[in-house]
């Protein structure tokens, strides 16, 4: 909306999520001024899948993010956001150093596996896939939300339009890439230390005080460890830009204003620098003149780093 002067944000979504779910904040993100983009990652509703498995390793997937983002902000920086697997991805694009991040947001997303009520309802989904065979993963897709996912959609009292758009992307995910993605959550290792030792972008950790994905104790625990800004939104479950839009945009926003502001000083600190360090060499020099006898260019030195500091500001 309006001139986007502001830094661009790319929104990675969780295992069998899409761009959809950022909807109700897309709007909000960008009157502030800036470019938002939401995605599916490669398999995802509706991005191709890959030629083969080993494709949607974390990896892969985090190559993936380093492309778009590269295209999404010309190697000027962005703001990256990951809701749970999506937050998995996010971090490992962090680590692996291959993307300008400005900051990084973990959006109900946890230090490692996935746990609890819902690492149970993953097993018993990837059983089946499982039981089906390569051949049958697609039948299987169509089996699980038939008998799992669409009862339990119109339970929560889902409104039937959106359960049809729940249908259209379930059944079109890559199977492939939904059995690859489910095993990496129940087996993603935590990496936590490795991203708090690392010297990058300011950390968010963002979650519903009722996520029921990873216990917001665990995510609590994780913001302490990564020394990162934490926000508990009150009233939310596992999906806080669809359950409390408003709260989530607004702390996302405050966040990446905060993330630039940063961003600026770096960036006048590292342009002054080269000044500091010629003002330092010439000092040293006029020392080194001023101890052999040689006084005829002190005046000249003491002015120039006043001219030069005058020139940078």
């Amino acid at each position: 909306m309006g001139v986007c002067e502001r830094r661009p944000a790319l929104l990675i979504p969780g295992f069998t999520g899409s761009k959809e779910d950022f909807i109700p904040v897309l709007q909000s993100l960008a009157s502030a001024g800036r470019r938002v983009v939401a995605i599916d990652m490669r398999g995802q509703y509706q991005s191709p899948g890959a030629p083969d498995t080993d494709a949607y390793a974390p990896g892969g997937l985090a190559a993936d993010i380093a492309a778009i983002a590269e295209a999404i902000a010309g190697g000027q920086g962005l703001h990256l956001v990951g809701h749970s697997l999506g937050g998995l991805i996010a971090r490992e694009t962090a680590l692996a150093g291959s993307a300008w991040i400005i900051s990084l947001t973990l959006l109900s997303s946890g230090p490692g596996r996935i746990t609890g009520q819902r690492a149970e309802m993953l097993r018993g989904m990837l059983a089946i896939m499982d039981s089906a065979g390569a051949a049958g993963l697609r039948a299987a897709v169509a089996q699980i939300w038939q008998e799992h996912l669409a009862p339990e959609a119109t339970a929560g009292g889902v409104p039937d339009h959106v359960i049809a758009f729940l249908h259209e992307r379930m059944t079109g995910n890559d199977p492939a890439g939904l059995v690859a993605m489910g095993r990496y959550l129940l087996a993603c290792p935590d990496r936590t230390a490795e991203l708090a030792g690392l010297d990058g972008p300011p950390v968010l950790v963002l979650y519903g005080e009722n996520d029921d994905a990873w216990q917001p104790a665990v995510q609590e625990l994780m913001a302490r460890r990564l020394g990162a800004q934490r926000v508990c939104i009150p009233g939310a479950g596992h999906s806080p830009p669809v359950e409390a839009p408003e709260t989530t945009a607004s702390a996302l926003t405050a966040f990446w204003r905060q993330a630039e502001d940063g961003e600026h000083r770096r960036a006048g600190e590292r342009r002054r620098r080269p000044d500091e360090r010629r003002h330092a060499d010439e000092q040293r020099h006029a020392d080194e003149q001023t101890a052999n006898g040689d006084h005829s260019g002190t005046g000249v030195r003491a002015t120039a780093p006043r001219s030069a500091r005058a020139t940078s500001a």
